[in-house]
């Protein structure tokens, strides 16, 4: 996916990109190739299949969530910046709180955001699961997001409890979205959240499966959650 499909194809799904959302976009490409030469952001490099694979991935959260309802969002493990920041840069009024727990990655993301003249971020060195117990951030954000952190049971727990209630937890998967579903159920329950719609899509041109879960918080999620670090991958909420 070149930049001009990538522009159109945004567009045919209502997305209208103008020349500095495009401009931002195409230095984005740029830093990540040239940061990734330093540490490792990605192993995907080749412009057409980081504006498939990392930009219009992230972006298509947007074609089933409706943004324009959303201020503050979290994206937990989001590595070089995915899927909050192309999803910042289609939709600037978003004010977005990345965490990461290497300090290299939100070293390349407060340069990002800088070099992209982004408004409204904000970077945090932590643990997700340290983060979730803080009660700056804990039940504070419309929507939380995940892309290609861990199975659905343990991203739950870390993801979760950040969302205030009333908002969402929307979780972005690619194969066996549907064992996960299943095997998450119980954690989903315990931790406030009840699904409200799952979408089923192919990425353009690769046709590679995705599955983006649109989850609701009706309750609050119960103190003890997030439990310690490493605690949710090696016991997940059963």
């Amino acid at each position: 996916m070149n930049e001009d499909l990538f522009v159109q194809t945004l567009a045919e799904k209502g997305i209208i990109l103008s020349d500095t959302q495009i401009g931002q976009f195409k230095r984005y490409y740029e830093l990540l190739v040239e940061w990734n030469e330093k540490m490792n952001l990605t192993a995907i490099t080749e412009l057409k299949e980081v504006y498939l694979k990392h930009f219009y991935d992230s972006i298509s959260l947007a074609f089933y969530s409706n943004l324009s309802d959303v201020k503050t969002v979290c994206d937990v493990g989001a590595g070089a910046g995915f899927p909050s920041i192309p999803l910042k840069i289609c939709f600037p009024h978003l004010h977005i709180t990345i965490v990461d727990s290497l300090n290299k990655r939100i070293t390349f993301l407060e340069n990002l955001s800088k070099e992209l003249q982004l408004s409204d971020t904000h970077f945090v060195h932590s643990r997700a699961e340290d983060f979730g117990q803080e009660g700056t951030y804990r039940e504070m954000f419309d929507l939380v997001t995940a892309r290609a952190v861990a199975r659905l049971s343990v991203l739950a727990e870390l993801c979760v409890p950040l969302v205030k209630k009333g908002g969402q937890f929307i979780a972005l998967k690619a194969a066996n979205a549907k064992d996960e579903f299943e095997q998450a159920e119980k954690a989903l329950t315990t931790l406030g959240v009840e699904l409200d719609t799952v979408h089923h899509f192919q990425l353009p041109i690769e046709e590679s499966d995705r599955t983006i879960f649109l989850l609701n918080k009706v309750k609050a999620t119960p103190k003890k959650y997030p439990r310690k670090a490493g605690v949710p991958n090696k016991s997940p909420i059963q």
